[in-house]
């Protein structure tokens, strides 16, 4: 069975989300996506905890339904994303990480062991914790020995194990001897796998893609697709410490230009650049003379040790996507909210398609008898990656283009080099 997993996203309870993100509202929003697992994110929050276990009950293998809802085909994975603030090196260090367990009842042990230590978990979903990396994986793991821990958006500058302002140059250097039970990164939405190919210390374990939605739209904005005979923690916790290829099918990525973090720049000055005109500029802005924020295709190039181009053995394949509605709306020339794109997913989602089939799988000719050919046209640019992105930089997202006008337009928007 081919089963595509979201496992990082967020809950009403975490800062800055929508309060859509609910547990019912997530299982409706899957089955239009097309994903069949999904993580119930902040576990840690004590009123989003309860919420999981009065919505949810157990369906096997370490997953979760909808109580006394047979029908929904969702199933929820525990997970939450944890921040560690702390002092490595001489350095503070900012690391998110992307926290799984299988069950409740290990859960609640991890909460223990986290309010022990006075950590702060009714503020926010996403709670900040003053503990070191490695000493985090260890209680994962007192918690359940089945329990994983995932760098989260590995690349990200602020808060991130490769991040350029707070993180390190070898995962090694952040996990100390509990790096062997690392087995995934999360590449983020600013980078993608061959980005990550580039470095070989990451040879040996998966690459993950996640949405990390803040709200219902943004879910699906990637994800991962596995072989199971039935989605289970169980089989995803066997294929990521096994390192089994052969049932790890692909990733689904955001065009990593779109990330909010791939080029460097200055967003209030408006201007961003390459990583060889940093360079030349000494990483300041030309504008006000501040220090760039330095990207992440930046730092992948810092950090790499072999060239552009190279696939490693066994790395697994990926397929690239813009959103529905992004694209839907730049088709027809109006806004990815508009009423007139939201009547067109609803026609493309009818007869029992997802999101993720209409854009990825679904023959043309199919699509071409329910909407126009410019929607059909747009399908088959994404597909192909025949894509302009003027790129994202210092938080601000970058803007794709499939249609020919716009994509021009784009195109010459690359700053003046003052």
């Amino acid at each position: 069975m081919r089963v595509i997993t979201d496992i990082h996203l967020h809950s009403k309870y975490s800062r800055a989300c929508s309060q859509d993100l609910t547990i019912r509202n997530l299982a409706t929003a899957c089955t239009r996506k097309g994903i069949q697992l999904v993580g119930t994110s902040d576990f840690t929050h004590p009123a989003w905890r309860k919420e999981i276990e009065t919505e949810l009950e157990e369906a096997g293998g370490g997953v979760y339904k909808l109580r006394g809802d047979d029908a929904s085909p969702t199933r929820f994975l525990l997970s939450t994303e944890l921040s560690s603030i702390y002092k490595r090196g001489g350095k503070t260090r900012r690391v998110h990480h992307l926290v799984l367990l299988p069950s409740l009842a290990a859960v609640d042990r991890l909460i223990a062991q986290l309010d022990a230590r006075g950590c702060n978990l009714k503020a926010d979903g996403r709670p900040i914790l003053g503990i070191d990396s490695e000493e985090l994986v260890k209680m994962v793991l007192e918690a359940d020995p089945n329990g994983l821990l995932i760098p989260a958006h590995a690349w990200t500058p602020w808060f991130a194990v490769f991040g350029s302002m707070s993180g390190f140059d070898v995962l090694s250097e952040c996990f100390g001897e509990m790096t062997k039970h690392i087995h995934a990164i999360e590449t983020g939405l600013s980078s993608n796998p061959p980005m990550n190919w580039r470095l070989s210390q990451l040879d040996s374990i998966f690459l993950v893609s996640n949405s990390d939605a803040h709200s219902l739209d943004k879910l699906g904005r990637e994800a991962n697709v596995f072989e199971m005979s039935t989605p289970s923690y169980a089989e995803l916790h066997h294929i990521l410490v096994t390192h089994d290829t052969s049932r790890f099918l692909e990733t689904i990525e955001f065009f990593p230009e779109e990330g909010k973090y791939h080029a460097d720049g200055h967003r209030a000055c408006q201007f961003w650049c390459e990583p060889e005109e940093t360079k030349r500029r000494g990483g300041a802005c030309p504008v006000c003379g501040k220090p760039l924020t330095i990207g992440v295709l930046h730092r992948v190039e810092a950090l790499a040790d072999r060239p552009s181009g190279v696939r490693p053995s066994g790395a697994v394949p990926y397929r690239s996507i813009v959103p529905l509605p992004e694209l839907i709306g730049e088709a027809i020339g109006v806004g990815p909210a508009s009423k007139k794109v939201r009547a067109i997913v609803e026609t493309l989602l009818q007869d029992g398609r997802s999101e993720f089939g209409v854009l990825l799988d679904e023959p043309l000719t199919e699509l071409a008898r329910v909407v126009s050919e410019d929607i059909v046209l747009a399908i088959r640019r994404m597909r192909e990656g025949a894509v302009t992105v003027r790129p994202g930089y210092d938080g601000e997202y970058g803007v794709v283009s499939v249609i020919g006008d716009k994509a021009a337009r784009l195109k010459a928007a690359q700053p003046a080099l003052l």
